[in-house]
């Protein structure tokens, strides 16, 4: 899947408090593993660039998150 970085940043500071931590809980990976997958490597180009996501469990449980906020 392919997100620009701003698309990505935009997903993870709209996380309430905690999503970091509770994702890689619920995930069983560690915190910065998290916390680096929104904010990876990415490809120059307009909207910060493309980040090319080989595993979205991170922003689907993201989404998840932020669709039980509404």
């Amino acid at each position: 899947m392919n997100i620009t970085f701003n698309e990505l940043r935009t997903i993870k500071d709209s996380l309430p408090d905690g999503s970091i931590h509770r994702i890689a809980r619920e995930l069983d990976m560690n915190v910065e593993s998290v916390w680096n997958y929104f904010g990876g490597y990415s490809e120059p180009g307009a909207g910060g660039g493309v980040v090319a996501l080989d595993d979205t469990r991170i922003l689907d449980l993201a989404k998840k998150i932020l669709d039980e906020r509404n």
